[in-house]
């Protein structure tokens, strides 16, 4: 029995073995390329969880001899057939990548067999079949999609059944975190001997993306009360211009917000161990746009009427720090009309979009914190579409994914914020106010509630309940 799960990936070149062990080992270190037999060595992969190995993974040489060596295999059966195969050829260069791919299988591991599900079934893969059966060990046959446009699925699982205890359909360069859960479920049934060892692998996997998610969340929701509780305030000297002091200020401002929002989303990233490949968002993705461009804040957070219902909520309670600059003095009108002019600014921030609360009085100016609900929606927004992109990216996948261009009209919104219930309006509303309060409270921990808001969000994206793209 296995101490420890080890399985080969075996299979013809350039059918996405390495793509395969890249996205079950979260590695994006493993070269992958379209050209076949990159791979001439077979090189192990381990999985570790808190710092303990739990499954290894071993990359290998694509067939290049298969009937010529299952003609060997046939000659001389026997249950040690594969390590005298390797012992009589391995200085023989014509069968150097077979002795390489089956060493591991000699040395106990079980087998993952890859093909390309988008080709026709050919009499080389039928060779390797009967040899992998041949060797007697654990086995399992993956169909990896390759193509959109051709499927042999059918067909490969027509043969499949002839050779292999289960066969599974793995897409490595879409595969999320159930898929690959689902894919360890299937290696338990190929041989009941590991059945525990695989149970503790599922356990440590599911065990970590909870720790991800968990953190995820404090990420998000800690970047999001620096931006919304970030000010900047600065001395109005007799030779400044109040104006230029706050377009000055409004830049730094604004700058400031982005490298908060840069540095969540490194979080997020490192969290979902995206660390080597350069991954760019698709060429449609909303995220391209600046945090404060028209395009962001007309695509995400609330619809008009949404936004207004929200500032008529706030304006109650929040009217009173809407200040208005005349002959630097600050007006506190607003308490007594609060509900009508909260309403009003919320629906004019759609128009003023990210321009950040600016209020000028005696000798100095404040810019910061922002005034518009509709502001943290925006956040919560792009901090969750970075969170989808992450989560659900294949580390096996080099190219950049085309989706459906992100553009909206007729007043749609991407996103989840407009799908959020009553109530859950009413918990990103208080947190809001919590962290335009945040300096009086000394950074207290504003707002329970929502840290559970944005956990069940990420739970939801995680498991396909909602899609923010």
């Amino acid at each position: 029995m296995m101490a420890l799960p080890e399985f080969a990936v075996l299979g013809h070149p350039n059918e996405g073995k390495s793509s395969v062990v890249s996205t079950l080992t979260e590695d994006d270190r493993i070269q992958v390329s379209p050209v076949p037999g990159e791979t001439r060595i077979s090189k192990s992969y381990s999985v570790t969880r808190d710092d303990k190995e739990i499954i290894r993974f071993i990359d290998t040489p694509g067939f290049q001899a298969p009937r010529q060596t299952l003609a060997w295999f046939r000659k001389n059966p026997g249950p040690d057939m594969v390590v005298r195969f390797i012992a009589e050829h391995e200085n023989n260069p014509f069968f150097a990548d077979e002795c390489e791919l089956l060493t591991p299988v000699a040395n106990g591991a079980g087998i993952i067999y890859v093909v390309d599900g988008s080709r026709p079934v050919r009499e080389d893969d039928l060779a390797e079949m009967e040899i992998l059966r041949l060797t007697g060990r654990p086995r399992m046959a993956v169909i990896n999609a390759k193509s959109e446009t051709r499927d042999n699925t059918e067909v490969w699982k027509e043969e499949f059944r002839k050779f292999f205890n289960v066969i599974r359909i793995f897409n490595s360069n879409q595969a999320d975190f159930y898929e690959r859960i689902r894919l360890m479920e299937s290696l338990k049934a190929i041989d009941q001997d590991i059945e525990p060892l695989m149970e503790g692998v599922i356990q440590a996997f599911t065990v970590e993306w909870e720790k991800r998610n968990h953190l995820a969340c404090a990420y998000i929701v800690h970047g999001m009360e620096q931006a919304l509780s970030f000010s900047l305030i600065r001395k109005l000297k007799a030779d400044m211009d109040p104006v230029t002091l706050k377009e000055n200020l409004t830049r730094e401002y604004q700058e400031k917000i982005r490298e908060i929002e840069q540095k969540m989303f490194g979080h997020i990233r490192s969290l979902f161990r995206h660390h080597l490949y350069d991954y760019p968002l698709p060429a449609c993705s909303v995220l391209r746009h600046d945090l404060f461009s028209n395009q962001t804040w007309e695509m995400l957070g609330l619809t008009r009427t949404q936004a207004a219902t929200a500032g008529a909520v706030l304006g109650g309670t929040f009217g009173a720090v809407l200040d208005t600059a005349a002959a630097g003095l600050s007006f506190g009108i607003f308490t007594a009309i609060g509900s009508a002019v909260g309403a009003g600014s919320a629906f004019m921030g759609l128009r003023r979009l990210a321009n950040a609360s600016s209020r000028l009085g005696g000798d100095r100016v404040q810019v910061g914190p922002n005034e518009n609900i509709q502001f943290l929606y925006i956040l919560l927004d792009r901090a969750l579409l970075y969170y989808t992109y992450m989560s659900r990216r294949a580390h096996g996948r080099r190219d950049v994914p085309e989706t459906k261009s992100q553009l909206v009209s007729n007043g749609d919104k991407l996103g989840v914020s407009t799908l959020l219930t009553t109530k859950q309006h009413r918990v990103c509303m208080e947190f809001f106010k919590a962290c335009r309060k945040k300096q009086s409270t000394s950074g207290k921990k504003n707002s329970p509630s929502f840290d559970r808001l944005v956990a069940s969000l990420l739970e939801d994206i995680l498991k396909r309940r909602i899609n923010p793209l």
